[in-house]
């Protein structure tokens, strides 16, 4: 039995588009399809698949950057 689809439509600025759309076509999507993927992945996770955050809480000192790159770069 075929499900039932529903036309989805949204706005979206027409750079964001069009890089998206370049890398998708290299993976082989169509930006429809890529949307139909998140869509079920937030159907089987209950929730957004990925993390959303308040990014000026995510920023980083510099000396905090610089300990960051010590341990995984070692000097500079």
């Amino acid at each position: 039995m075929q499900e039932t689809t529903t036309l989805f439509r949204a706005r979206v600025p027409a750079g964001r588009l069009k890089k998206a759309e370049k890398i998708l076509s290299r993976l082989g999507l169509k930006p429809g399809e890529a949307f139909n993927m998140m869509l079920a992945q937030i159907e089987i996770q209950k929730g957004l698949p990925f993390e959303v955050k308040d990014p000026a809480s995510g920023f980083l000192t510099a000396d905090d950057q610089a300990q960051i790159w010590l341990e995984k770069m070692g000097a500079y």
